[in-house]
């Protein structure tokens, strides 16, 4: 056996010896099954069942016990499956808080059920309600009361924001469970969640963001709309009377099925005509209720069904779960302002122009240069400027905030909030540590790739590491290759069309556009500020290139002024593009990259930054499924981009390292980032490009 296996092993063995009490409840409920047969006859139908079963005849009979003995039966073979799963909330709060306090969740829960059950119905029984009678009458067994205590309690376990998400859908299924069915059991969960509800005072939606009120309007709505499908198509028994599928209020369905549809995503995006047309479908399904229930107190419920052809039970009971609809809505309308043409940020909107002045003055990271490329937008805050593109219904904010370092949070949460209010999806690609610290505290962080930075004060290539790096230079003057650094727009017209004939080759052995985003090409290289490091062979020939983009200190934190460079403040240098011509200068990335980092030694710089290599993070032992994930995508993607490759080849000028996340609100949030990213980097990709692309992934798995 590997040695993951034997850890996977030990891992669920450990957890196993954590859940004595859980284990112990599912033991002697199979064996009760077993000894009295439950399990493969319905219990309900022995003689068995009157003296164990729990409920208020047999309260009125006085047998006090049948809330323990009722515990250990089910009462139908087939419900042995739901039993038994229903125990895995029982088992996770073992797991988290120990056997006691699952066990006192679980039977505390369980006896509280049963006998507030039976007191409610004895109460609502002495009213002409049909089904109170009925359920007053009834007798059961299970589990299910403690059971559905301890998911609630589990769920109050949660992190935020699930904690609220999963709350609510437990509240809607208990819920809609009692409106429309209604049996004893449908009862006691409503009870026992209600309980665990009321002690733990775990669901607080007034602390709730403004995208999870969206959510849960969102969530409500689409509840709402299969709520009145499933009781088109299945009959139903619950408080208001029984219903036959196929009905009746075909016409509400239609309505309601159609407008759902269009507003619920809407609501999503928290926008306003959405908003606008849920309170009125709450407010038509209320009022419909509300005079249906007049209609039938003034003459009778046949009567009515008669003239509306369709049923009572099912416009009270929506009428019912519109109402807290209706509430909710009018008490988040703040969350629903966003329109489609919503803009990001303080107004007058910043232009490249902007950017680059606030990088003169209050400098930036080794990827700020990078905001100031085409594609992205600006996002004004009071005293920074965000980049971010707009993709997929998010806001992809480029790298960190630009603008003085104690304004950082600031600008941070400023610009969350815009995006929410404008129905987006915020996050930070390529941030450091620092924006990490200022977003909110509940946000996730992925780590996206390692920033590779020589510093390069008294940098100098000697000792027996620096090996490679000194004999690529040497045997570079051996072969007369000559290192010039320039601007792109300064050279002839000659080495321009060079440079451009390497850069379509090698785009055209990749199958994919030019990767965008956070990679440039040639166009970005033609920016006055940004440098071009050449190496050309003895007849003129570009045996390849780099391109190097400024990282702004700051005009009060100037580290020199690189000559030519136009710039102020600038404190060191950022490798952008890496090509090389087919067949030319072998270690030709050595040579540049070393005569590179010598000449702007020379110039004061302090730093230079080999970039990031996504998806090529040294991951520690312990980084769990992240790790795994990103490293199995890396060897997907290592025949396409060479991602790791990259990574190893930098490794070379013994750089440290800085970490670069990718910061988001929660996992619920990533396949739509995932989607914003791949159109970020490859916004021009068609799907053949994509498909050719995958062929070659396949190919280099084979390989």
């Amino acid at each position: 056996m590997s040695d993951g296996a034997t850890q996977g092993s030990n891992r669920v063995l450990t957890g196993i010896r954590r859940m004595p009490a859980t284990l112990t409840m599912v033991a002697l409920i199979l064996v009760a099954g077993v000894v009295w047969q439950g399990l493969w006859r319905p219990f309900e139908e022995s003689d068995l069942f009157d003296v164990v079963a729990y409920g208020l005849p047999a309260f009125e009979a006085g047998r006090w016990w049948t809330p323990v003995t009722g515990t250990f039966f089910v009462n139908e073979p087939w419900v042995y499956l739901f039993t038994i799963a229903s125990f895995a909330g029982m088992a996770y709060l073992e797991f988290r808080r120990g056997s006691r306090i699952a066990l006192a969740y679980y039977w505390v829960g369980q006896l509280f059920a049963i006998l507030a059950t039976a007191l409610l119905l004895w109460g609502l029984a002495q009213l002409p309600w049909a089904w109170a009678q009925e359920q007053a009458a009834a007798l059961d067994v299970g589990a299910s009361g403690g059971t559905m205590a301890c998911i609630a309690a589990a769920v109050g376990l949660f992190r935020s924001p699930w904690r609220v998400r999963a709350w609510l859908v437990l509240l809607g299924t208990v819920f809609v469970a009692m409106l429309f069915w209604g049996s004893l059991a449908d009862l006691e969960h409503l009870l026992a969640v209600l309980l665990v509800l009321f002690v733990d005072r775990s669901l607080r939606i007034q602390r709730t963001t403004t995208r999870e009120q969206r959510l849960i309007a969102f969530i409500s709505v689409l509840v709402l709309g299969a709520v009145q499908i499933v009781t088109i198509l299945v009959p139903t028994d619950g408080p208001f009377g029984p219903t036959e599928p196929v009905s009746g209020g075909f016409i509400d369905f239609a309505i309601d099925t159609l407008v759902i549809l269009l507003v619920a995503n809407g609501l999503r995006r928290g926008r306003r005509w959405s908003w606008v047309v849920a309170l009125i479908l709450a407010a038509v399904n209320v009022l419909t209720g509300l005079l249906v229930l007049a209609a039938i107190i003034i003459a009778s419920e046949a009567q009515v069904e008669a003239q509306i052809d369709g049923e009572t039970e099912l416009a009270l009971a929506s009428g019912f779960l519109w109402l807290l609809m209706l509430v909710y809505l009018i008490w988040v309308r703040r969350a629903f302002r966003a329109r489609r043409t919503s803009r990001i940020g303080r107004q007058p909107a910043p232009g490249v122009e902007d950017v680059k002045r606030m990088l003169h003055a209050d400098g930036g990271g080794t990827l700020s240069w990078m905001t100031t490329w085409e594609g992205n937008d600006y996002a004004r805050t009071a005293d920074g400027i965000v980049a971010y593109q707009r993709r997929a219904g998010v806001a992809l904010a480029l790298a960190d905030p630009l603008g003085p370092e104690a304004t950082r949070a600031a600008s941070v949460r400023e610009f969350i909030h815009d995006a929410e209010q404008a129905g987006l999806v915020p996050c930070f690609f390529s941030a450091d540590e620092a924006t990490r610290a200022a977003v909110p505290s509940t946000w996730r962080s992925l780590v996206v790739a390692d920033d590779t930075i020589v510093d390069l004060p008294g940098l100098e290539f000697t000792g027996k590491r620096w090996n490679s790096v000194r004999s690529s230079l040497n045997r570079a003057g051996r072969e007369d290759m000559t290192f010039r650094m320039t601007h792109l727009k300064d050279e002839p017209w000659g080495v321009q069309q060079q440079l451009r004939a390497i850069s379509e080759m090698w785009v055209g052995d990749k199958g994919l556009p030019e990767m965008g985003f956070t990679l440039g090409t040639l166009v970005e290289a033609e920016d006055p500020e940004v440098r071009l490091a050449l190496a050309l062979a003895p007849n003129g020939d570009v045996d390849g290139f780099l391109s190097w983009l400024p990282v702004h200190g700051g005009g009060a934190r100037s580290g020199g002024e690189s000559s030519g460079s136009g710039a102020d403040g600038v404190r060191g240098w950022t490798l952008d593009l890496m090509r090389r011509r087919d067949g030319g200068f072998g270690p030709v990335m050595e040579f540049l990259i070393g005569s590179s980092a010598k000449l702007f030694s020379e110039e004061g710089a302090e730093i230079m930054s080999l970039s990031g290599a996504p998806l090529a993070h040294d991951y520690p032992p312990d980084a769990g499924m992240i790790a795994a994930l990103s490293d199995r995508l890396a060897e997907a993607l290592e025949p396409v981009y060479g991602f790791r490759s990259l990574h190893r080849f930098k490794e070379k000028f013994h750089p440290r390292y800085e970490t670069m996340y990718l910061l988001y609100r929660d996992e619920s949030d990533l396949t739509r980032i995932g989607g914003a990213l791949t159109r970020a980097f490859l916004p021009d990709a068609t799907l053949r490009q994509f498909a050719g692309a995958g062929l070659e992934l396949v190919r280099g798995d084979r390989d």
